[in-house]
């Protein structure tokens, strides 16, 4: 057994399921900026998930936003058929105020 097969359990043991479930997609939305967006790779995370369906994502810089928008469809597509991702209807970018960790 691998140590990634105990987190689920121990998220909710913890009362930590919602923080995995973020993490998880941080992870993947990374993973899915650097294969399909590389200029904007590092520069951007995702914020919340509106009950409206829109995942809004926080960008570094406004070029960063613009590259994103460009591409929103198929990150979109992507991170719905990523292991950890999520489906979500429309994305929504705000630019940051400070620096994006």
């Amino acid at each position: 057994m691998r140590v990634g097969d105990l987190l689920p359990a121990a998220a909710e043991d913890l009362g930590l399921v919602e923080q995995l479930r973020w993490s998880r997609l941080g992870a993947a939305w990374a993973a899915i900026v650097g294969e399909l967006v590389p200029g904007a790779s590092g520069g951007s995370r995702p914020l919340r998930q509106d009950p409206d369906g829109t995942l809004v994502i926080e960008v570094a810089a406004p070029i960063i936003g613009q590259e994103i928008r460009l591409r929103a469809d198929e990150l979109l597509d992507a991170l719905s058929a990523r292991p950890g991702g999520i489906r979500a209807e429309r994305l929504r970018v705000v630019v940051a105020r400070g620096m994006i960790r």
